[in-house]
């Protein structure tokens, strides 16, 4: 690998970017491509990403090897509730660095979160600390307006792969009216998972957890689904 292709992709993993080194057999020659780009090169490139998987391509007739370069996963989940219970350990065990975020301290408590780094802000600071990005889902459960609007505005603002709140369809309803009279556009709207979770029939506080780790796994592998 070349001087400078480690210097970039120093710089990459400093800005928490998602890179992909591309290396031809035939010669040796590199490229680092980003998500960003247009070429068949790149796409291929996409979907190692998406997949976080290294292995050989043949673009245009030239066999390559891409190499992945992803910024760890992450999960902020708005709300102590019983619901967070069950999905923080999920999604540490699916390879998530997972945060709550719940300025109740008596709901995010560390006998009730045992081993999820917790964050008493509101959610507004607390949003502007965490930065969301492309490797980022936020996940809104507290049924508090309080709390879930100004997450989930933020999230709406920031590059965050996945976004999701709990509530039923009239209760998203409300919260859309809510979050375009603060000036959230309809396309931002839109990225909102509402009602959170695949459609598994879930009902109690684990299946419920169960749906949205699910889809959470579906949007970040395969891109959102609508």
């Amino acid at each position: 690998m070349r001087t400078s292709t480690i210097s970039q992709l120093k710089r990459a993993r400093e800005r928490q970017q998602s890179v992909v080194l591309a290396t031809r057999l035939r010669d040796g020659s590199e490229e680092l491509l980003s998500p960003g780009e247009e070429s068949a090169l790149a796409d291929a490139a996409r979907d190692a990403l998406r997949s976080d998987r290294n292995g050989a391509v043949t673009v245009r007739g030239e066999e390559w090897f891409l190499q992945v370069f992803n910024p760890p996963l992450r999960m902020i989940i708005v709300g102590g509730v019983h619901i967070a219970q069950h999905l923080a350990p999920m999604a540490r065990q699916t390879g998530y660095a997972v945060t709550l975020v719940d300025p109740r301290a008596a709901f995010a408590s560390a006998e009730r979160f045992p081993g999820t780094e917790l964050n008493h802000q509101w959610p507004g600071p607390a949003m502007a600390e965490l930065a969301p990005d492309q490797r980022t889902a936020v996940v809104a459960l507290s049924h508090d307006p309080k709390i879930d609007d100004p997450a989930l505005q933020a999230a709406l603002q920031s590059s965050a792969f996945y976004v999701g709140a709990l509530g039923s369809r009239r209760t998203h309803a409300g919260r859309c009216e809510r979050l375009a009279q603060a000036g959230v556009s309809q396309e931002r709207l839109q990225r909102i998972h509402a009602p959170i979770g695949l459609n598994i029939a879930a009902r109690s506080p684990a299946e419920i957890a169960v749906s949205i780790i699910a889809e959470v796994t579906e949007t970040l592998r395969r891109g959102d689904p609508r």
